[in-house]
């Protein structure tokens, strides 16, 4: 009797000392850096990735640290910051647009890193392939010559007449050749000319604005980058209205800032669904066997506000298609 009053008080012991010892052992703390262009086009963007993460289990100060940077478009503060992300030995870098992805690549061949924006991965250097990337960048891409095709054809919607339609790319891009014959290409399907009009820096809107009213165009198409754009959004909006031509963006924003309607990937889908690729590199996945994702979700907006400015009917059923009407 003794003997077993004696084991059990050991096995209580042993339980009451276990537990504590347990509950002790440290929870392992990931390091994600988060490189993206200007801060100021982020907060939206930045949420959807944090609450991607946060479906997934993962709690800021719990079991995550988010190092946020920003490059505001400057490629030498990209390379600085990437070069950055590195001593800090983050487990994963979130790389935004190609100038981020690109700063990230130089900076590290080892740490994976999530595209979040990454164009044309592949004509980019950025994978080998979208099935099988290859190296250690995986992440979400988009379908660009599908989607310029796409914004010309809502154009050729809105206005019936249209022959000739400017487009805007910015020759600081390492892809604006790429860029232009994606549009090229898309035109000619639709029968449409272009005149390309190059964006070095934002101070070339006005007389690129200038230049299209002066080739007669029809209609605008801008394919400029977000370090160039964001921080201009309003301005290239009133240029539009007081050029008085109907223009499509990439993004969303640029309609709420008061340009006339966009068509294009969801940032806000994208940024969350990257939240997956962190996930599954953080569980032991290796980047060059996790294919890169196409766009899964599109979004088409509209401002009537800015078509009333500039004498623009909406045809119905242009309007029944949209995900968002600005009125």
């Amino acid at each position: 009797m003794s003997g077993q009053i004696f084991f059990w008080l050991l096995a209580t012991v042993v339980l009451i000392t276990a537990r504590p010892t347990a509950a002790q052992q440290p929870t392992k703390v990931a390091r994600i850096g988060y490189l993206v262009g200007p801060s100021s086009a982020s907060s939206a963007r930045y949420e959807a990735f944090r609450q991607g993460l946060r479906e997934l289990g993962y709690v800021e100060g719990k079991n995550i640290v988010i190092e946020w940077r920003s490059g505001e478009g400057s490629r030498d503060r990209q390379r600085a910051l990437a070069a950055e992300l590195v001593r800090l030995k983050v487990d994963v870098i979130v790389a935004g647009g190609t100038g981020d992805i690109r700063a990230a690549k130089e900076a590290t061949s080892k740490i994976p890193i999530v595209m979040l924006n990454g164009g044309d991965a592949v004509g980019n250097g950025f994978v080998a392939s979208l099935a099988r990337p290859g190296g250690n960048i995986t992440g979400l891409s988009s379908l660009r010559p599908e989607i310029s095709g796409k914004r010309l054809e809502l154009l050729k919607e809105i206005v019936p007449r249209l022959s000739r339609v400017a487009a805007f790319a910015s020759s600081a891009s390492r892809d604006y050749a790429q860029v232009l014959k994606e549009i090229e290409i898309a035109a000619s399907a639709f029968r449409v000319k272009v005149q390309s009009l190059a964006i070095l820096s934002p101070k070339d809107f006005e007389s690129a604005f200038r230049g299209a009213t002066k080739a007669r165009a029809d209609a605008l198409l801008v394919r400029v980058p977000g370090p160039i754009l964001s921080p201009h959004r309003t301005e290239v909006a009133e240029l539009a209205v007081k050029s008085r031509l109907p223009v499509i963006y990439e993004g969303a924003a640029e309609v709420e800032a008061g340009g006339l309607m966009s068509y294009g990937p969801s940032s806000t889908d994208r940024y969350r669904r990257a939240a997956t690729y962190v996930d599954k590199i953080l569980k032991g996945a290796k980047p060059a066997d996790l294919p890169v994702e196409q766009p899964k979700k599109f979004e088409f907006v509209i401002n009537l506000k800015t078509a009333k400015q500039i004498g623009l009917t909406i045809p119905p059923n242009v309007l029944a298609r949209a995900d968002k009407v600005i009125r």
